[in-house]
């Protein structure tokens, strides 16, 4: 499973590298290719503090996300300036307010009746982030949780042996294996990551489009 306290840890001792200071180029530039309209609801699984929601956010979209820091999502909500209705949700704490619903703990213990209808998946740094055992079971459980809503997913595939992860290595055929049951697999866009991986090694970064067969 995941290894809470190994990102508990890199949140309280602000370790955050993989925090990007802009949304993503891949989802600014792709988002069209999802097909929906200002006021749908994109769910953010192990969203941290991203600045892909503010963008989103600003475009019209709703955003529901989980984290599993409760330290991630209070920098979240105070970046954006606006004080969130904080409850109950089973396990976790449902921290809420104008279009935005982040749940905070264990992506595990959320399930559909909790987060409710999205309209479509952005994971940017979900699956990559997860051990293979672990890949295999959040990639079940995402297809439970939102109703095999369509996906665009950003992976990164590399030698593994060179590198540990985060984030891990994912190539097309694991892709395949977790999601082309259910899901018809685009590659929307592919390139070789600037400087290597951390800059340690080559790697490529894809985006995938997944559409419900």
């Amino acid at each position: 499973m995941m290894d809470e306290q190994f990102w508990h840890r890199k949140w309280q001792q602000g370790e955050t590298g993989f925090h990007q200071a802009n949304p993503n180029p891949l989802l600014t530039r792709n988002l069209p290719a999802l097909g929906l309209s200002p006021g749908g609801r994109f769910f953010l699984p192990l969203c941290g503090k991203t600045r892909d929601i503010h963008w989103l956010r600003a475009n019209g979209f709703q955003v529901a996300g989980v984290e599993l820091s409760p330290l991630a999502v209070e920098q979240l909500f105070a970046e954006l300036g606006i004080a969130p209705r904080i409850s109950g949700a089973g396990s976790l704490q449902r921290h809420e307010a104008d279009g935005l619903t982040i749940f905070a703990g264990d992506i595990f213990a959320l399930d559909h009746d909790e987060l409710g209808h999205v309209d479509a998946v952005y994971d940017r740094a979900a699956l990559v982030a997860l051990p293979a055992p672990t890949r295999t079971l959040y990639a079940a459980h995402l297809l439970t949780v939102t109703k095999r809503a369509p996906q665009l997913v950003i992976t990164f595939d590399y030698d593994q042996s060179r590198m540990e992860g985060p984030p891990f290595s994912v190539n097309e055929a694991e892709m395949r294996a977790h999601y082309e049951a259910a899901y018809r697999l685009i590659c929307i866009e592919s390139k070789n990551v600037d400087g290597g991986l951390k800059g340690i090694c080559p790697a490529r970064e894809t985006l995938w489009l997944l559409e419900p067969r």
